[in-house]
């Protein structure tokens, strides 16, 4: 698809949770809480304003991405500067046609110049191998409980490679909101049938995995 990416304007907040809340409503869980999400994170301290991007296809936003600051630590301590990106919406009418691609892709090639170090998400291994993100285990990171879950991908930014030893991730805590907030916030929105609930070894896997 031919299309335009561009910086996020305030103008189109409320455009863009309104496609995100389309693109993720029962995909995950009943309805879902990812346009709140959008809604907080812009005042936060770890949001990227600079990795910021909607996609417009004939003049209509149909897309959008938005990045938080994370990081890596290891025991020395060492702490290693990261970035996290999620949501990544499509409105369901255009996904799977790369629009959710492209705008991995241009933030991907903007990040690697600020000087992250990588990039670390949440998802479904399987949308991602293409980006070049591989399991956190391939370059020692994971969870402060030592483990490495599926779902944890790693796309290094750099050209150095990882300091030795064993890394675990730290997201923002942008992620860790009340639900009962997220519940009262989209009581703003249309009414939407909820209808849907995946299995919990589907939803660990799926959790916050993004919809291209």
């Amino acid at each position: 698809m031919n299309i335009t990416i561009r910086p996020e304007a305030p103008s189109d907040y409320r455009s863009v949770e309104e496609l995100t809340r389309k693109a993720f409503w029962n995909v995950h869980v009943p309805g879902c809480d990812e346009h709140y999400l959008v809604h907080i994170m812009r005042s936060h301290r770890d949001f990227c304003a600079d990795l910021d991007f909607v996609a417009e296809y004939e003049g209509k936003i149909i897309g959008n991405i938005m990045y938080t600051k994370s990081s890596l630590f290891n025991a020395k301590p060492q702490k290693l500067e990261t970035l996290t990106f999620g949501p990544v919406s499509v409105l369901p009418e255009f996904q799977r046609k790369g629009v959710g691609k492209q705008l991995i892709q241009h933030t991907i090639k903007l990040a690697g110049a600020r000087g992250y170090h990588a990039i670390v998400i949440y998802g479904n291994p399987s949308n991602y191998v293409t980006h070049g993100f591989k399991n956190c285990k391939n370059f020692g990171v994971g969870l402060e409980d030592g483990k490495h879950p599926t779902c944890m991908l790693v796309l290094p930014l750099q050209a150095t490679p990882f300091p030795e030893g064993d890394w675990f991730f730290v997201e923002s805590e942008v992620y860790n909101f009340e639900k009962s907030a997220a519940e009262e916030f989209d009581k703003s929105f249309p009414l939407m049938e909820k209808k849907y609930m995946p299995s919990q070894e589907e939803f660990a896997i799926l959790s916050r995995s993004i919809v291209l």
